[in-house]
């Protein structure tokens, strides 16, 4: 590709990893490198005038700007080229608009509003000049930078967040439309859903759901639940993101349809509860020999999606976790970081289990003789029993719901109903006290971030900020001991975003995983500036539901990523593009 001057017919030959050079009059402003560790993006700023940039001395200005050329290059193979022109700084200066052009495929559309003088170009590193006082308080030029927003699909936004404020210039949060779920009554379908079932150990059998299975050579996305749900929270992922991907959930065992098939301590035929019910499963005092040593804990879990990697998906995977799931996420990677391409997590709940684990703390669990394990011991039966008539009440199950989300106008029906069918299971109270005083993992979770950071799994946070429950400080604490891992808190969403905001949760994971597929040559879902990189960064995603607009606002809390890093980084994926270029010739 090339440059060329419209005053000279002087070229100047542009190559990935090399600078630009131009003549005496011609200087290069800018040359930074955008983007993450894993994605390298530079622009190069191009003004034509009579400037020197040296900061011992300025020359005389002149007030004309002739043109100003900004080439975005996105670490692709493609280049393009944003122009902007001023026919002078005071024209520029009085302007009180700015119109920005987008450019948009697969439904992202970026636009910028009610941007003030000069909106996209902010002057600072103020110098005064000789015989030239522009207006608006500016005393002068002597550095000007200027960005460009490279959105994840081809989308432009020309701003500046970092510039110093200037007397009457004002900006606003950008405005990012965004595709909603698959709209049936417009003929879009979404992908078929497969409910299965898979025997792991004797009586155990693993329920699963899967979608988009026919999509050979996409990456596979494991969707783990929370806590008292299953695979059924996922739908919205199932089928939307079953489109583009392959994409499963399971049940944990112990919840969802997970629940065993045979009662692990069957109550004797004289036997009952001790408010006279037959139906209730696990309450006898002699446990079957296959449930001897079963309790549904963290480890268990672990093992379990281990297991279903391993034997059903068969290769390794991009694993989505809320709440509980979150937890056994960050676990699974942390034991297993072969297996695993990225870990994101939905208000990862960050510990799990109150009872000390016997191979961590082997003294300390001496003091606890009961873990979790079949048969219950009889006061844990009496206290079960009234717990749970008031946990497994429909009208405490809609409280519940009504507290983790946070926009009350979300269709829960089908969440609802479902774990209302879960809790009238027969093994469903006697697992639900199994998983309450089940021991802790042998790996905290702070534990498990370290082993993640170490092994170099990529992380990503998606928190919703009005958690009851997981507030936001314990997001910003998973970002403070994994500095890389990108955070984007979305608000108005609760505990369970995914499926309260899906388009906004399916937007960020489809261009979260194409940036690790593409190893970087493709931005980070809004994240398309990498002089924000050690900032926040404020969206407003719009999408359609159902025919109404909605949006929701977006904070990213951007990878602190060392000068070094993002250079090596660079080199990294470029040298691996050009073998590539060599080989394909």
């Amino acid at each position: 590709m090339s440059i060329s001057s419209p005053e000279s017919n002087e070229k100047h030959s542009y190559r990935s990893g090399s600078c630009l050079k131009l003549n005496s009059i011609q200087r290069l402003q800018y040359t930074r490198k955008l983007g993450h560790s894993r994605f390298s993006c530079f622009f190069l700023l191009q003004i034509k005038g009579k400037f020197c940039f040296n900061m011992s001395g300025v020359h005389d200005a002149e007030k004309q700007f002739v043109s100003m050329e900004t080439l975005s290059y996105g670490s692709a193979p493609c280049c393009q080229v944003v122009n902007s022109k001023w026919k002078s700084v005071e024209k520029c200066l009085n302007s009180r608009k700015s119109k920005v052009s987008s450019f948009g495929n697969h439904g992202v559309d970026y636009n910028t509003y009610k941007i003030s003088i000069c909106g996209s170009v902010r002057f600072y590193d103020v110098v005064q000049q000789r015989g030239f006082r522009p207006q608006n308080s500016i005393e002068g030029f002597g550095r000007i930078k200027f960005k460009v927003y490279s959105g994840s699909y081809d989308g432009y936004v020309i701003g500046e967040e970092e510039a110093r404020d200037i007397s009457g210039l004002e900006e606003h949060a950008t405005k990012v439309r965004i595709p909603g779920l698959p709209d049936e009554s417009k003929g879009e379908s979404g992908a078929s859903i497969s409910s299965c079932f898979r025997e792991w150990k004797p009586k155990l059998n693993i329920h699963y759901e899967k979608a988009g299975c026919d999509n050979m050579g996409s990456p596979n996305v494991l969707f783990l639940p929370g806590f008292g749900v299953g695979s059924f929270h996922y739908e919205k992922q199932l089928k939307d993101l079953g489109r583009d991907y392959r994409v499963w959930a399971l049940d944990f065992l112990g919840q969802g349809m997970s629940l065993p098939f045979e009662d692990p301590a069957p109550l004797s035929k004289e036997g009952t509860t001790s408010n006279g019910n037959f139906s209730l499963w696990g309450f006898g005092d002699e446990t079957e020999p296959w449930a001897t040593k079963l309790v549904y804990s963290a480890d268990l879990w672990q093992e379990q999606v281990r297991y279903f990697v391993e034997e059903v998906i068969g290769e390794p995977v991009y694993v989505v976790g809320n709440s509980l799931g979150g937890y056994v996420a960050l676990y699974f990677a942390a034991c297993n970081p072969h297996l695993v391409k990225g870990i994101t997590l939905l208000n990862a709940t960050p510990f799990w289990g109150f009872l000390p684990n016997p191979v961590k703390s082997p003294r300390l669990a001496k003091i606890f003789p009961w873990a979790g394990t079949f048969p219950l011991p009889s006061n844990v039966k009496r206290l079960t029993e009234l717990l749970w008539e008031k946990i497994s009440d429909p009208k405490s199950i809609a409280v519940i719901l009504n507290q983790v989300y946070a926009d009350h106008s979300t269709n829960v029906d089908n969440v609802f109903s479902r774990i209302v069918e879960i809790t009238r299971h027969p093994a469903a109270a006697a697992s639900f006290a199994s998983i309450m005083c089940a021991p802790q993992g042998e790996l905290s979770f702070s534990e498990t971030l370290s082993r993640c950071r170490t092994s170099d799994v990529p992380i990503c946070l998606m928190y919703g900020k009005e958690d009851p429950w997981v507030k936001p400080i314990w997001g910003l604490q998973v970002k403070r001991k994994v500095p890389e891992a990108l955070y984007y808190q979305i608000s108005p969403a609760g505990h369970c975003p995914h499926d309260e905001i899906p388009e906004v949760i399916n937007f960020l994971l489809r261009g979260w995983i194409r940036n690790l597929e593409s190893q970087g040559c493709v931005s980070l879902p809004l994240l398309e500036d990498l002089d924000s990189v050690k900032h926040t960064i404020d969206r407003e995603l719009e999408f359609l539901r159902e025919g109404s607009k909605k949006s929701v606002m977006v904070k990213i809390f951007c990878s602190n990523v060392s000068l070094w890093d993002r250079i090596r980084s660079y080199m990294k994926s470029h040298s691996k593009f050009w073998n590539l270029a060599a080989k394909s010739q």
